[in-house]
């Protein structure tokens, strides 16, 4: 699959004009960030930098995508001619996948001429804002649960592209599973699920519903407990399995207070074992509501794939410096509220006593934050793939336990470390 029309226009209609002013050789230095965190949130999560990495290396034009632009008339013949070549032949670093980010944090870094480096505006931006906003609403989820299991189930809410992508930045963010094949497929996530109500109300009973999906798949399953009447679905799976099924799962009506009175009721039945999952609208703060009730599990899909209120982290992508071969050029934008600052940055954060204390921008005298993610048009493999999902999980855990306990509320706050330029 090719990236290259998943863009703007008016990438091209640049880089059609850069050709002729002769400036599109000019090497530049474009940025990603955000001028601010969503309204209230504490800390923001990196995510999709290994899809942004599979996305340069697919950026290609092909005969067809070649074909539509001069029958759309989109470019003239000298870009199309140029454009069959296309390859981005530059540099990228940036933040590592799972680490934490803040306001004008510089989580990527791109290097290379202004006609190779602008046309990865939009597929760059498409990603990381996704991407990062799916993983800090999942990172978030995953303090409210406090080490119990969360299963990502958001893929009836979502374009079915995001849906993978949106499992993949939940992995990361510290969720357990999901409930998508493909998502299991390509990035080695767990999958879990098991049935729905309509199983039960295709069978004539509840009874005869749960006796086959046992026969089915064994005691070691999850049964479907509120289509019909909880206290007596709960205790026809007990005895069915003899006090053995894995788990039961209630997905409607006061949460906190069915699973109290459903943990009794299978304590008393001798299943003192069994699980309880919870789904049905869930997100951080019902999440955490549900604290102290007996809930095992947690499915959450609606709230997690669309950020939790927040779908996009609004990351930008501006040039922050040219040169003409022999002096670099620092430039930034000046108008109102949208001000950027110009000139390559290094970004580090500063630990004191094993806790972060600022986001160092133009320093290097704390954790150097930014990596080699790809050089020369290549890209670093041990961020690709599954072993680059695994890597980005292992390290967001690292990074998150580095924060002041007060990132890890959930009510509104400013970010809980400050940015300084130096």
């Amino acid at each position: 699959m090719s990236y290259a029309l998943m863009t703007d226009r008016y990438e091209l209609t640049m880089l059609q004009a850069a050709l002729r002013s002769g400036k599109s050789e000019r090497e530049c230095v474009f940025e990603v960030f955000t001028r601010q965190l969503p309204s209230g949130r504490r800390y923001g999560v990196l995510a999709g930098v290994g899809r942004v990495l599979d996305a340069i290396a697919e950026f290609r034009f092909g005969l067809d995508e070649l074909s539509y632009l001069r029958e759309a008339q989109v470019v003239d013949d000298e870009t199309l001619e140029w454009l069959q070549n296309y390859k981005f032949s530059g540099s990228i670093t940036g933040y590592r996948e799972g680490e934490i980010y803040f306001a004008n944090s510089p989580v990527m870094t791109v290097r290379g001429t202004f006609a190779e480096a602008v046309l990865l505006e939009t597929v760059i931006l498409s990603i990381l804002n996704y991407d990062s906003a799916v993983a800090s609403a999942a990172s978030r989820m995953h303090t409210a649960a406090s080490g119990r299991f969360l299963a990502e189930m958001g893929a009836r809410r979502a374009h079915e592209s995001a849906a993978i992508a949106g499992a993949r930045a939940a992995f990361i963010a510290g969720f357990d599973a999901t409930s998508n094949l493909e998502a299991g497929r390509s990035w080695g996530i767990p999958t879990m699920g098991t049935s729905a109500h309509s199983f039960t109300l295709l069978h004539d009973s509840e009874k005869e519903a749960f006796e086959a999906q046992i026969a089915s798949m064994g005691p070691d399953t999850t049964l479907l407990v509120d289509t019909y009447d909880i206290p007596a679905a709960v205790k026809m799976a007990v005895e069915l399995t003899g006090g053995k099924v894995a788990a039961v799962r209630i997905d409607s009506g006061d949460l906190g207070s069915t699973a109290v009175e459903v943990r009794r009721q299978l304590d008393e039945l001798g299943a003192k074992q069994t699980k309880i999952v919870v789904t049905s609208d869930l997100d951080e703060y019902t999440i955490a509501a549900l604290a102290a009730a007996p809930v095992d599990r947690f499915g959450v899909g609606t709230s997690l794939v669309t950020g939790s209120g927040h779908p996009t982290a609004g990351f930008v992508y501006k040039l922050v410096a040219h040169t003409d071969g022999a002096e670099w050029t620092e430039v930034a934008k000046t108008s109102k509220a949208k001000t950027n600052r110009g000139g390559e940055k290094i970004a580090s954060r500063l630990i004191e006593s094993g806790t972060a204390s600022a986001e160092l921008i133009g320093s290097d005298a704390g954790r150097l934050l930014q990596v080699d993610l790809m050089i020369e048009g290549k890209a670093d493999d041990q961020y690709l793939g599954q072993k680059g999902v695994m890597a980005a999980k292992a390290h967001h855990l690292d990074a998150k336990a580095e924060l002041p306990k007060t990132a890890l509320r959930l009510s509104k706050g400013e970010p809980t470390i400050p940015t300084i330029f130096s």
